[in-house]
C-alpha cells in the first residue's frame, strides 16, 4: 500500500499538469454530449466528474479516462424522447450499471482481447480523423454541431463532410485567427520542449493555447468588439448563484417507473453498448500506453458499472471508457491514474466555483487542442508503417478506419473485426493444404487447423491423381482436421484401389483427427 501511494506521489509532476490537459478536452466534451442528447447539461458534468473520480479510483487502467460517451448520444436521444422524464432515464442509467457489474463477474471483460491488433490501431487513427474533421467547424466559428460527436451522419441530416462546406460559408474571422494561432503554436511548443529539461517540460501546452485564446479574444472584446467571438463561440457553463442553485442542477431518478418495460430495454441496451465500448477503449489505451501495461478487463467493467450507478442516483448521463479524452491523457505524458482523478476534482471545482472564468474560452481554442490530438493518433508515419507490413495487415487496419469514418466506432470495429477475420481464415485456407508431387509420387500435407472451407481443394486435388500413383497424405502436423474433411480423405482410400492407387496416411503418434482404425494402414 505505501509503495502504491509513493508511486503515485512520485508521478505526480506528469500527472497533475496532464489532469488539466484532459480538464480542458473534456469540459466541452461533456456538455456537447449532454447537448447532442437532448439532456440537461449539468448531466454532461455530472458523468464526467463520476467518470474521473469514481471509475478512475476503481479501474485498474493507468491512462484511461471515463466520461460521457458520444457513442451512446443515439440510444440515450431516443430513450429520452420515449420515457415519461429524464428523471425515469436515470433508471435506465442505474439498471446499465448493475448489470455492467454482473457481466464483470461473469467474466465478459475477455471480449475485449479478441480484437486484432490492427483492428485496434485502426480505430485510433479513425478517432484521430475524425477529431481534425468535426472540429474544423468549430476551428472557424461554425458551432452548430455539437462538440463530441463522432457520426458520420448527423441529427440535422447533415454529415461530417457537408458540415465542412457549410462551415466554409460562416467563418468569423477572430475564430480562424485564435485556432490558426494555437493550432501552430502547438507544433511549435512540441518541438521546442523536445529537448528542453527542467519544469518547462511540466507546463501543458493546452492551458498555454487556453490563455492565449482568452487573451486574444479578450483584446478585440476591448478594441475591435464588434470582430469578437459571439457568445454562442464561447463555452457555457451553467452558472449558479448560490449553494442551493448548484444543488438544482442535479437531478433524482424516478423510482416509481421500476416496473416500466422499456426503462428496463433501454438499460440493458445501454449496458451492452457501454460495455464494448468501454473494452474497445482500453484495448486502444493499453496499446498507447509507454509502458504497455495490461488493464484487468473485469475490474474495468465492474469499475464502470459502479460509475454508471452513481451516475444514474445523482442525474448523470452514461459513462464509458473515452478514447478521445484517454488518448490526450496519454499524449499530454501522464503516468498513472491520478491524472483521471484530479480531472474530474478539477471539474467539479472548476464548474461549482470559477464558471464565468471558464466561459471566457472560444471554442476554437478549445478545437486546436482537440485537433492537434487527433494528429498525434493519425500521423501519416502510422498509415505508411502499416502498408509496409503487407495487404494482410494494411487492408483491415484501412477498412477499420474508414468504416468508423463513415458510420460510427461500434459498426466501424465489427467490419474492422470481419475484415481481419477474412484475412486470418484466408492465410489459413492458404496454407493449411500442401500439396506436391514428383512423378507419379504425390505428397498431401495438412497442417495447423484444418476447417470445411479446406474440403474442396482436398477433394478436387485427391480426385486429379492419376492412376498407377503413391499418395502419402501426411496429417501429423495438424492441430486440427474438420470430420468432413476426414471423411474426404476416408472415402478416397476406400476408391483409390479402383485406380491402382496406392495410398499411405500418417498421422501425429497423440492426434488420430478421429480416423478410423483401418484408415491408419497402408491402403493399396
Amino acid at each position: 500500500m505505501l509503495r502504491r501511494a509513493r508511486h503515485y506521489f512520485q508521478n505526480l509532476p506528469a500527472d497533475i499538469p496532464s489532469s488539466i490537459v484532459v480538464l480542458l478536452v473534456a469540459l466541452p466534451l461533456c456538455m456537447g454530449i449532454a447537448m447532442g442528447s437532448n439532456a440537461p447539461l449539468f448531466s454532461g458534468i455530472i458523468a464526467g466528474v463520476i467518470g474521473g473520480v469514481i471509475v478512475g479510483s476503481l479501474s485498474g487502467s493507468q491512462l484511461s479516462v471515463s466520461g460521457p460517451a458520444a457513442g451512446l448520444t443515439a440510444i440515450v436521444v431516443v430513450a429520452i424522447g420515449k420515457l415519461p422524464s429524464f428523471e425515469a432515464f436515470l433508471l435506465c442509467v442505474i439498471i446499465c450499471g448493475a448489470f455492467q457489474i454482473l457481466l464483470g463477474f461473469l467474466k465478459a471483460g475477455i471480449l475485449g482481447d479478441y480484437v486484432p491488433n490492427g483492428v485496434i490501431k485502426g480505430m485510433l487513427a479513425a478517432i484521430g480523423l475524425i477529431l481534425i474533421l468535426k472540429q474544423l467547424p468549430h476551428l472557424v466559428g461554425y458551432d452548430k454541431d455539437f462538440e463530441g460527436d463522432e457520426t458520420f451522419l448527423q441529427n440535422d441530416e447533415s454529415n461530417t463532410f457537408s458540415t465542412i462546406i457549410q462551415a466554409l460559408k460562416f467563418i468569423t474571422p477572430v475564430a480562424v485567427l485564435i485556432g490558426g494561432i494555437t493550432l501552430l503554436f502547438q507544433f511549435g511548443w512540441d518541438k521546442w520542449v523536445t529537448n528542453k529539461k527542467g519544469w518547462v517540460r511540466l507546463v501543458p501546452a493546452p492551458l498555454l493555447v487556453v490563455l492565449m485564446g482568452i487573451g486574444i479574444n479578450e483584446l478585440f472584446n476591448r478594441y475591435a468588439a464588434a470582430y469578437a467571438t459571439g457568445s454562442e463561440q464561447m463555452v457555457n457553463i451553467p452558472s449558479a448563484n448560490s449553494f442551493r442553485e448548484f444543488i438544482s442542477f442535479f437531478n433524482w431518478p424516478d423510482w416509481s417507473q421500476a416496473f416500466n418495460r422499456e426503462v428496463w430495454i433501454t438499460g440493458l441496451t445501454l449496458a451492452m453498448v457501454a460495455s464494448l465500448e468501454s473494452l474497445l477503449s482500453i484495448e486502444a489505451v493499453d496499446d498507447l500506453d509507454p509502458y504497455q501495461r495490461v488493464t484487468d478487463k473485469e475490474r474495468e467493467l465492474k469499475a464502470q458499472g459502479v460509475g454508471n450507478i452513481i451516475s444514474g442516483l445523482l442525474g448523470g448521463l452514461p459513462i464509458t471508457s473515452v478514447i478521445v479524452r484517454s488518448s490526450a491523457n496519454v499524449n499530454a505524458g501522464a503516468k498513472t491514474k491520478m491524472s483521471a482523478i484530479f480531472h474530474g476534482i478539477l471539474l467539479l471545482g472548476c464548474v461549482a466555483f470559477i464558471p464565468t472564468v471558464l466561459n471566457l474560452i472560444p471554442k476554437s481554442a478549445l478545437a486546436a487542442i482537440l485537433i492537434y490530438t487527433g494528429y498525434k493518433l493519425a500521423k501519416p508515419s502510422l498509415f505508411k508503417s502499416f502498408y509496409q507490413k503487407g495487404w494482410q495487415q494494411f487492408i483491415p487496419f484501412a477498412v477499420t478506419v474508414v468504416a468508423i469514418l463513415l458510420s460510427d466506432l461500434l459498426i466501424g470495429v465489427i467490419i474492422g473485426i470481419v475484415t481481419g477475420l477474412f484475412f486470418v481464415i484466408r492465410s489459413n485456407f492458404k496454407t493449411a493444404v500442401l500439396v506436391v508431387h514428383d512423378d507419379n509420387k504425390y505428397l498431401f500435407r495438412l497442417q495447423k487447423d484444418v476447417s470445411f472451407l479446406n474440403k474442396p481443394i482436398i477433394k478436387n486435388k485427391l480426385e486429379q491423381v492419376p492412376p498407377d500413383s503413391y499418395v502419402l497424405v501426411d496429417t501429423s502436423r495438424a492441430d486440427f482436421i474438420d470430420k468432413d474433411v476426414v471423411e474426404v480423405i476416408e472415402d478416397f482410400m476406400k476408391h483409390a484401389s479402383l485406380k491402382n492407387i496406392r495410398v499411405e496416411l500418417k498421422t501425429h503418434s497423440h492426434r488420430k483427427h478421429g480416423f478410423r482404425q483401418q484408415a491408419l494402414k497402408v491402403v493399396g
